[in-house]
């Protein structure tokens, strides 16, 4: 389900009235917001088939906890909302006795991160290839107002570059027109940069 409504886009739209284009607006929303989860860091969700802002449960697997702290374990993507579970287990086995439990952690849900309580846990976190194994539920329930309007941003740029698709440039009364990339727009990358995970490298 999308977290922006057509309703919400057409506020960024003034030459767009009535209810002809709605189902148009409907397909950019999914795509503007699929994208925008990709460059957010968001992968698959478990059975997804395009990554989406929506919260979701994910199953993920990493080498390790952070290098300057072993007790925190950096998760890839955020906001978090939930652990499910979490093992953590070299051979790859992820049975119950390396599981470690919901009371021995703190969860920081804005930085995705897993901190380890000292007094309460029982178990580290292993350090090899796919040894920490993560349930969890992540994404947005709702959208803040900066992704909202990073969205809307998006999804107006490519409802107006319908004329254009296909094409670089044309011709128009002896001048020549070039036409703005069909990627997401600098504008909306800084918008919603802080939002990015902590996978994304570029």
């Amino acid at each position: 389900m999308a977290l922006v409504s057509v309703a919400t886009c057409k506020e960024y739209l003034p030459e767009v009235t009535g209810s002809g284009a709605d189902s148009d607006l409907t397909n950019l929303i999914n795509r503007a917001e699929s994208e925008i989860a990709r460059y957010l860091g968001f992968p698959l969700y478990d059975s997804g088939a395009s990554p989406t802002l929506d919260d979701q449960t994910y199953t993920i697997y990493l080498d390790g906890p952070m290098y300057t702290d072993q007790s925190v374990l950096q998760l890839p993507f955020k906001p978090i909302v939930s652990i499910t579970s979490i093992h953590s287990d070299p051979n790859l086995e992820y049975t119950s006795q390396h599981e470690i439990v919901g009371s021995s952690f703190d969860l920081d849900k804005q930085n995705a991160r897993v901190i380890l309580k000292p007094k309460e846990t029982t178990q580290g976190f292993d350090r090899s290839y796919r040894a920490i194994k993560v349930v969890m539920v992540a994404g947005y329930a709702s959208a803040p107002a900066d992704l909202e309007h990073a969205i809307c941003v998006f999804v107006s740029h490519l409802h107006r570059a319908k004329s254009g698709q296909g094409r670089q440039s044309s011709g128009q009364r002896g001048a020549n027109v070039v036409y703005s990339p069909r990627t997401i727009p600098p504008e909306v990358k800084e918008i919603i940069y802080h939002l990015r995970g902590a996978s994304v490298v570029m």
